[in-house]
């Protein structure tokens, strides 16, 4: 039971922030404007069921538990999502949207997007100013999985990787990220080898992680050594019946001392069927266990654990270093999902193999997130969600606020003719984009029901 409440309460966490701090962007330059907000619903779209009155606006829950809005008076833009209050008064001009310059209009409709990614700015910005920011290896090759597509690309132990897919000097984080979304597609790479440039060609090996399909390169940074303990253990599988517990630290397999988790997993998929010795560290105190493997409906040989999450070390930064961290973290998001967005249109990548997750996904992935780090780890999914949500939200597509935007640039080039859109067609379009948001969650819908079951 409390494990259903705290997923409940982190999924609540998340996107109630995430959502709501949009339409706080949206709330507040109104309200600076001296616009009359009617109604702010802060949980809920459609009809009234609480809610509370301050000055003008009334901030209520409403019935249909999808997202919330602000209500400004005047605007009818999004009239049939939200709920009529049914009260007539009159209001002085001066308050109306609609009877606002355009420049205010816009300025009111990119309060949403801009709180969404001013949000996603701050948390790896304060982040990097308390805790400090990751601190990142060398790009030396400091161990190689045995038959792995590091192997097969005759990358060897003491390598330094120059060049990958074309970027010079990357770093470990850019070669994993792009090694992610790359699985079974040959890319080029450089390393240096006593003191030549050898260029080679590696093919990220595809496997299913978390229902979403990923390549990997099989092989760690010098100096990658880590403590391998158990963060979980799944019911049915032999890890559950040999006694292992999570927080063990495992020190050794079959007498090979565990370096790390790279190297545990290797191990375990070697062994096959054969029995597997243990010796792990519980509480301070050294623990033999014996254990074997099972197969997996994809074939994969396992024991039945989830590693714990590792805490990477950090180096204190100054405000500019904090800067540039959290304008480097939002960029390289926004570069993964532009690069795989353009590998689903060019034909490489398919739309199910795309990792695009719907509202069943999201709550998988925060389920998933606070189990294993805590309301800690909601914070980079809160990131990437709200960078989401503020660049989709300015896509020209009717009912978001890009839709809306581009409204007024169609009025004012139409002023320049002495004519405007009119309500009407602006209705039938509105209905077309209302259209095309049901489109898009059905498909990301069926997509995250598709990955559950297989």
């Amino acid at each position: 039971m409390y494990d259903i409440l705290l997923v409940v309460f982190a999924v609540i966490f998340v996107l109630g922030v995430a959502i709501n701090i949009h339409e706080f962007g949206h709330f507040i330059v109104a309200k600076l404007f001296g616009m009359r907000v009617d109604a702010y619903s802060f949980f809920g779209l459609g009809p009234r069921i609480w809610g509370f009155k301050i000055g003008h606006t009334d901030y209520r829950i409403s019935a249909i538990p999808l997202g919330a809005y602000v209500k400004l008076y005047g605007d009818e833009a999004t009239a049939p999502l939200e709920g009529a209050d049914g009260q007539e008064e009159v209001v002085p001009e001066s308050e109306h949207y609609e009877l606002r310059p355009r420049w205010q209009k816009f300025l009111v409709m990119i309060g949403g997007p801009f709180m969404n990614l001013l949000l996603a700015f701050m948390i790896p910005f304060v982040a990097a100013l308390t805790m400090g920011v990751p601190s990142s290896p060398a790009p030396i090759v400091g161990m190689v999985k045995p038959g792995g597509a590091a192997e097969i690309a005759q990358v060897k132990v003491g390598d330094r990787i120059v060049e990958f897919d074309g970027i010079e000097n990357p770093t470990w984080r850019r070669i994993n990220n792009d090694s992610l979304i790359s699985p079974d597609r040959e890319i080029p790479l450089v390393v240096e080898r006593g003191g030549n440039r050898v260029p080679l060609t590696i093919k990220p090996t595809k496997v299913e992680q978390g229902g979403n399909t990923v390549g990997m390169i099989d092989l760690e940074p010098e100096g990658e050594a880590e403590a391998v303990t158990v963060g979980k253990i799944e019911e049915g599988m032999p890890a559950a019946e040999s006694g292992l517990q999570v927080g063990d630290w495992i020190v050794s397999v079959n007498g090979t001392p565990i370096r790390n988790r790279t190297q545990m997993t290797t191990i375990v998929g070697e062994v096959k069927d054969q029995p597997i010795n243990m010796v792990v560290n519980r509480n301070g105190e050294r623990k033999e266990i014996t254990t074997r493997t099972k197969q997996d409906d994809k074939g994969t040989y396992r024991i039945g654990i989830g590693f714990k999450r590792l805490e990477t070390e950090r180096e204190p930064v100054g405000v500019g270093q904090a800067v540039t961290f959290a304008w480097d973290q939002n960029a390289e998001i926004v570069r993964l999902t532009a690069k795989v967005f353009g590998q689903m249109f060019a034909g490489e990548r398919s739309v199910k193999d795309a990792g695009v997750a719907g509202p069943v996904g999201i709550v998988q992935i925060i389920s998933q997130m606070v189990r294993e780090a805590g309301f800690a780890g909601l914070f980079p999914i809160l990131m990437v969600i709200s960078l989401n949500l503020g660049i989709f939200n300015l896509l020209p597509i009717p009912m978001l606020d890009g839709g809306q935007i581009a409204f007024l640039g169609i009025d004012k080039v139409l002023s320049w003719f002495g004519t405007e859109l009119s309500m009407a067609v602006k209705e039938k379009i509105q209905l077309a984009g209302l259209g095309i948001i049901l489109v898009l969650m059905v498909l990301v819908m069926y997509l995250d029901i598709a990955r559950i079951f297989g």
